[in-house]
């Protein structure tokens, strides 16, 4: 087992610092519908992220 302790911030001011560096503005995305099992396996394999499901329907996003 790996443990992940090492890599995270030992101090809140860092962490802060990254976090500002990011900016997330809401129409940074790539959105994408899948209807089945092979379309949902290609979008997570790209890197698009589960949002939410409607009507049958699977709602996938990815950052630009």
């Amino acid at each position: 087992m790996v443990s992940i302790a090492p890599y995270s911030h030992k101090n809140i001011k860092y962490t802060l610092k990254y976090t500002q560096l990011v900016n997330f503005q809401d129409g940074d995305y790539i959105f994408k519908v899948a209807r089945k099992p092979e379309e949902i396996k290609e979008l997570i394999e790209a890197g698009f992220e589960y949002v939410t499901d409607q009507n049958g329907l699977k709602f996938f996003r990815k950052r630009k």
